[in-house]
């Protein structure tokens, strides 16, 4: 199976030239995706262009991770519905540095290698060329009708926003960036985004008219769920591909909690697992779908392949400390911040910490805090054996809970019944 196969059976193909499979086909080839520096970590909907890098490099072709230093400072207008805050050059270079790290960890720099993966800045071209060297050796060879035909265009000038000059010319500063590895590296291929159609196909015209040269391009659909809200959000936010944005435990949660629909579209676009595996997976999936068997491995081979197999041990028990009775070690050996990651949706109550210095009754401190409605209530629950604390089954209406039950000083997990959780803080 060539590389345009394994894409379009993996759903990773949209718009394709002419003579890009059979360019693929004749030679190693060199090819480049582009990175936007809105900030010093990628999230996951940027996983899909460094899956496309990935794939290129184990098909044996050369990939070029390029890190727009030059074109964040004007912001990609492709299907925005207002101009993009402009960011300072510190902000800049800090965001270029953190995505550039990330990028490293999936990609094959090994300069023995023939098809060795490169990282590069565009604003490293740029920032020698001129305004008006640029308008007169480049901006002569595209049309404003040419431009202004692109869908990425026409949709913001027919809007109540408009569209600036700095945005406008976007098109044509992502244009040079090819030709720029065209004439540098003879880089003939430029993959991305299907919002990004109109700047890729703007770089090969360039190549043709400016250097005489043919040049190739192919997109990937942008990533939807099936309800048609937007993939990588959550309620807390974005999921990032940096652990300290988002915890590999809360990076884990998110894949496992993908309905069935999208967990077999994004098994084959977000794993490399092969084709016969996949299919064998999704005809066990159907037949039991109450077992979560794609969400589970969906889950595992992502976090993995983003964080590595500790943090993903680590999430896997995580998961299952709130549903078996077995994990109070566990509890007790995370740290705060790991703590309050696997416990995110959990109910907080508070108690002053002087109650536990002086030590308080169970009974009244389930009552006291609301964990129960009244003391009745806590007590029958705890003689009938259905409250847990810290995952340890409380024996008698006698217990005394003082400062030694705090997890990390601060923290108690009571668990009423089965399903019911509170996370006590002392304060």
């Amino acid at each position: 199976m060539n590389l345009i196969e394994e894409l379009r059976w993996r759903g990773m193909l949209q718009d394709m030239m002419p003579g890009t499979e059979e360019q693929l086909q004749k030679e190693m080839t060199t090819a480049y995706i582009g990175f936007d520096p809105t900030a010093a970590s990628l999230h996951i909907g940027s996983l899909v262009p460094i899956l496309l890098l990935v794939h290129l490099q184990k098909a044996g072709h050369k990939p070029l991770a390029l890190v727009g230093g030059a074109t964040g400072m004007v912001g990609d207008p492709s299907f925005k519905a207002e101009e993009r805050k402009m960011l300072d050059l510190d902000t800049l270079a800090l965001n270029v540095a953190g995505i550039k790290a990330q990028l490293e960890r999936f990609l094959d720099f090994d300069p023995a290698k023939p098809n060795a993966a490169e990282m590069v800045n565009n604003f490293d071209w740029f920032k020698n060329i001129s305004f008006l060297d640029f308008i007169r050796d480049t901006g002569k060879h595209i049309t404003v009708n040419y431009m202004m035909s692109k869908d990425s265009v026409k949709k913001r000038l027919e809007g109540d926003s408009g569209m600036s000059f700095t945005e406008f010319t976007y098109q044509l500063i992502q244009g040079y960036d090819f030709y720029h590895l065209y004439t540098a590296k003879n880089c003939k291929l430029q993959m991305g985004g299907s919002d990004q159609w109109g700047n890729i196909v703007t770089g090969t015209e360039l190549i043709r008219r400016k250097a005489a040269g043919e040049a190739f391009a192919f997109t990937c659909p942008l990533i939807k769920k099936a309800d048609g809200t937007k993939f990588g959000k959550t309620e807390a936010g974005t999921v990032w591909l940096d652990a300290s944005r988002t915890s590999p435990y809360m990076f884990y949660q998110f894949w496992l909690n993908t309905t069935d629909v999208d967990a077999e579209s994004y098994i084959k676009i977000f794993t490399f697992m092969e084709q016969p595996v996949v299919e064998e997976l999704i005809a066990q999936h159907r037949q039991t779908p109450e077992q979560r068997l794609l969400q589970k491995r969906l889950a595992q081979e992502v976090t993995v392949f983003i964080h590595g197999q500790e943090a993903y041990d680590f999430a896997v028990q995580a998961s299952e400390m709130l549903f078996k009775n077995d994990t109070a070690a566990l509890l007790v050996s995370l740290t705060e911040e790991q703590l309050l990651d696997v416990l995110t949706g959990v109910p907080q109550v508070e108690v002053p910490i002087a109650d536990l210095q002086a030590g308080k009754d169970i009974v009244s401190l389930l009552a006291e805090t609301g964990i129960f409605p009244s003391k009745g209530e806590a007590r029958k629950m705890v003689q009938g054996g259905g409250v847990s604390m810290n995952k340890t089954k409380i024996e008698g209406i006698d217990k005394v809970i003082n400062t030694e039950a705090l997890l990390r000083d601060k923290y108690i997990l009571f668990q009423k019944g089965k399903k019911n959780y509170y996370l006590l803080k002392a304060i």
